[in-house]
């Protein structure tokens, strides 16, 4: 068994310093010239042991490690695509993670999306509360460990930096994480690191590299021990041409030994597995060496994980970025059911009813259906992939159980002609982002606005409860129909209603409503008009003074009551309970008490609302 290199994502905001500090750890690396340098993979940076010995000095040598772990191993494709992207079987491909941000600005959307994946994912991760050189009166010493650079800091300063500090700590117990300063930690299993530092200066990065080796040799020992002699596994980072050697396959392997002329087996876009060949291994030079010679890669006949490397082989056009990759020399069978459990693991249509959930990847999908998983959104399919006609078609059949899962959440995909034919066809909703908070926010905040249009709708309607007093000596009709000047009391009156009086008779329906010759198809509390009351009999059915309800069914009280309610006014409260009362001394003395159960009222259309009143 042999050790291998943590492998390391950097995950973060944007333009809070991913791509800054990677850049300064390989220029610090580089410029220390020291035996073994640091070699550029692909979509990778290693920096062996020795050089980060170099660099941290005396940190390490309290630790006792550098004979334990060989290095560290970067991840660095810029933004979140590199972690979800590349996974291994049972969750990310990285050990651990940096999450990194500005702690002049704190947490933002993207910090937050970070967090989430490294929660869903279960990765071990540091926090790098970076550019504190920009934070006013810093004073900043290049390279400095963060320790000593503190030291050199007004008072003023150090309070202002601990404030902004004491922000991420809250935010975070807020995502359910206990934290504190590297040099504050009283438990480093239960609470996670800030590490502040200054990506462009340099400061605190000893203390950050020194906390990512720690934590590797305290917790993942186990996890990496790989077997020297194994066939190798690796991730499909990028798909991509290259002059001179035709289509390649950017991978990084995790596992194992890739030998030139291994066959390896890889999944397509369509879920499919392909077997194919290697013709070419390509390993990337040192940085040093690049910087004399020509060519960026060399012919080699092994490469031993962990590692990064471009491997030259046919018929690879269809293969999926995120994709395991794994050699199938001798048992092609067992190989091909462990990657097709792969994508068995993440597509999920356990639902009945849910949404459609597309991404670019495996590791996006995955980390976008345990966010949505999170958040009780109920999911129907998940699969990689641009948009078709078939997922349109699908999408539609579910607006037809339910608008709010008539919905497609896309990430990084786009969509095919022929499904952008389909969709102007229908009435379904497509969530297109690159960021996967974004869109579950936005799906999210559609989905609160659809109900509270619902709810305005139902409540358009349905009969409002209401009151009217007929006011004296101002009787212009007896009937057919009778008129008399009103006032209303309570709620919103409209054409078409039933009146009662106080002892439940039924007076007459409200023909029409003028005022100052204008006809009103409805009028509020403190309104006077002339109301035209249908098969009412002035004197035999009402008299002057009287007031009067408008009628409503029980069931149409119990739509009010349990589910508009809080859009009612004080005033309207009060005449559902005297409309209540009279009905509950005239009709039934249980009229408007719950006996049964009126939840369903939530899972009705418009049209059996309609009926259900």
């Amino acid at each position: 068994m042999k050790t291998r290199s943590p492998i390391v994502s950097v995950l973060g905001h944007v333009d809070h310093g991913k791509t800054t500090l990677l850049d300064h750890i390989r220029g610090s690396t580089i410029a220390s010239k020291e035996a073994g340098g640091i070699t550029q993979h692909i979509g990778a940076t290693e920096i062996p042991m020795d050089v980060i010995s170099s660099i941290c000095g005396g940190f390490l040598e309290k630790m006792n490690i550098q004979e334990q772990l060989p290095g560290l191993f970067f991840i660095d494709t810029p933004g979140h695509e590199a972690f979800t992207t590349l996974r291994k079987r049972g969750g990310s491909l990285a050990d651990l993670a940096i999450l990194i941000m500005d702690v002049t600005e704190g947490f933002k959307p993207q910090t937050y999306e970070a967090l989430n994946i490294l929660k869903s994912s279960k990765t071990p991760f540091v926090v790098a509360a970076n550019k504190i050189d920009k934070i006013p009166g810093w004073n900043s010493t290049k390279g400095e460990c963060f320790s000593k650079a503190v030291q050199n800091q007004h008072k003023n300063v150090v309070f202002d930096l601990d404030q902004k500090i004491y922000e991420i700590v809250g935010t975070l117990h807020e995502e359910g994480f206990e934290s504190e300063r590297f040099d504050r930690v009283s438990n480093f299993a239960s609470q996670i690191t800030i590490v502040p530092i200054s990506a462009y200066t340099g400061e605190g990065l000893l203390e950050l590299l020194t906390m990512l080796l720690g934590l590797a040799y305290q917790y993942l020992n186990e996890q990496l021990q790989i077997e020297e002699d194994a066939p190798a596994s690796g991730t499909v980072l990028e798909v991509k041409e290259e002059k001179g050697l035709g289509l390649t396959i950017d991978t990084i392997l995790y596992d194992g030994v890739l030998n030139k002329d291994d066959r390896i087996m890889m999944l397509t876009k369509e879920n499919k597995v392909i077997s194919t060949k290697i013709r070419s291994l390509l390993k990337p030079k040192p940085l040093e060496e690049i910087r004399e010679s020509k060519t960026m890669f060399e012919d080699t006949n092994q490469i031993v994980a962990a590692a990064g490397v471009k491997i030259v082989a046919p018929h690879v056009d269809d293969v999926v970025s995120g994709s395991p990759l794994k050699v199938a020399n001798d048992d092609n069978i067992r190989v091909e059911d462990e990657l097709l459990s792969e994508v068995d693991n993440i597509r999920i249509q356990t639902n009945d009813i849910g949404i459609l959930v597309k991404a670019d990847t495996l590791g996006s999908l995955e980390a976008l259906v345990n966010i949505l998983d999170s958040k009780d959104i109920p999911i129907k399919s998940a699969e990689i992939g641009d948009i078709s006609r078939r997922d349109i078609i699908n999408a539609s059949i579910m607006y037809e159980e339910d608008e709010k899962y008539g919905v497609i959440i896309a990430f990084n995909v786009n969509i095919l002609p022929s499904a952008e034919d389909e969709l102007n066809d229908q009435n379904i909703m497509v969530f297109q982002d690159r960021v996967i908070y974004q869109l579950t926010e936005d799906y999210l905040n559609w989905v609160n606005s659809a109900k509270e249009r619902q709810k305005k709708a139902k409540l358009a309607s349905i009969i409002r409860p209401s009151k009217i007093r007929i006011m004296p000596k101002l009787v212009f009709r007896h009937s057919k129909p009778a008129i008399a000047g009103v006032e209303i009391m309570s709620g919103i009156i409209e054409k078409g209603v039933t009146l009662i009086n106080d002892k439940g008779h039924v007076v007459g329906r409200v023909e029409s409503m003028e005022d100052n010759g204008e006809n009103l198809p409805k009028v509020s509390r403190g309104s006077q008009v002339a109301m035209a009351i249908g098969d009412a009999v002035f004197e035999k059915d009402f008299e002057e003074g009287d007031v009067l309800y408008v009628d409503m069914s029980e069931r149409n009280f119990f739509a009010i009551n349990n589910e508009l309610k809080d859009k009612l006014l004080d005033d309207e409260i009060l005449t559902m309970e005297e409309l209540q009362e009279i009905k509950q001394e005239t009709e039934d003395s249980n009229w408007g008490v719950i006996n049964t159960d009126w939840s369903e009222l939530d899972t009705l259309d418009e049209d059996e609302y309609e009926d259900f009143y």
